[in-house]
């Protein structure tokens, strides 16, 4: 599995993107990038199942910050069936709510492109 990265003032977004069949086996991809990246300061995630199942999680950032620019840049890559999770380590400087949405969406979009080329 390729991995985007994403660098922000000392922190260290990774992307990864891969297309999944059903909440089943999203659940257990991102219980494999949790136990992988245990290190990690957040794993966070969106997904879409068709037009009207998704989901996105901030795993402990701000409401909105992760998960919400996340799907954002599934749903511009009109990407359907796919999970993309963002392991974020910190890097001692905070990011603010518009830095977080800029990097997340960004590393968002870096592993999205990995996953069609």
């Amino acid at each position: 599995m390729d991995k985007a990265i994403y660098k922000s003032k000392g922190s260290k977004f990774l992307g990864f993107a891969e297309h999944v069949k059903d909440e089943e086996e999203v659940k257990a991809r991102v219980d494999f990038y949790k136990k992988k990246y245990h290190d990690a300061r957040h794993v966070c995630y969106a997904y879409r199942l068709g037009p009207d199942l998704w989901r996105t999680r901030d795993d402990g950032e701000p409401h909105g910050t992760a998960g919400v620019p996340i799907l954002r840049a599934i749903d511009a890559a009109k990407q359907d069936n796919i999970l993309v999770v963002v392991v974020r380590y910190f890097g001692g400087t905070l990011l603010g709510t518009g830095g977080l949405i800029v990097a997340y969406r960004e590393a968002a979009k870096l592993a999205l492109d990995l996953c069609r080329a």
